[in-house]
């Protein structure tokens, strides 16, 4: 029986907050940002059109694209020179490290997590973004040590 009711409470709280929102935008007319490439596409694949844009904005968010490292060296230099790639898109795009909202990380191998994570530090600013960190069971493609994408503000 409460189980049931706190469903119904729940319905209608919910269809009150739909219909709220609903009037909010009455005679308003909702349009979608535009979606704009804001650094240059990677390279073409098998011929065709690129695979991927390093960076893309959607109103005042910027999404940028996995880096990783491809060269030779220890998950630090790895992290720092992604951490520095990723810096540079996101001045590009009118960002920066503290408008990071979400940061996704993959290491090559979890045993880097804490030497990643030394690099990794402060480097977002004060008050950093959410983040997840994974290994992916297949690795990195490119014999990077990390990669990491980000979901920042304008």
């Amino acid at each position: 029986m409460a189980k049931e009711n706190r469903r119904k409470l729940l319905g209608k709280a919910v269809g009150g907050a739909v219909a709220g929102l609903a009037a909010a935008g009455a005679g308003k007319a909702q349009t979608a940002p535009e979606k704009k490439a804001q650094a240059a596409p990677e390279k073409k694949i098998y011929g065709k059109g690129p695979l991927f844009s390093s960076a893309v904005s959607y109103g005042n968010l910027v999404f940028i694209a996995g880096v990783g490292a491809h060269f030779k060296g220890d998950i630090k230099a790895h992290t720092d020179h992604v951490l520095t790639e990723i810096e540079g898109r996101l001045k590009e795009c009118g960002s920066s490290m503290d408008k990071a909202l979400k940061v996704s990380v993959f290491l090559n191998d979890l045993k880097d997590y804490d030497a990643m994570n030394e690099v990794f530090k402060g480097r977002f600013g004060p008050n950093p973004p959410a983040r997840t960190t994974v290994a992916p069971a297949g690795g990195i493609p490119g014999g990077s040590l990390v990669e990491i994408d980000v979901i920042a503000y304008i």
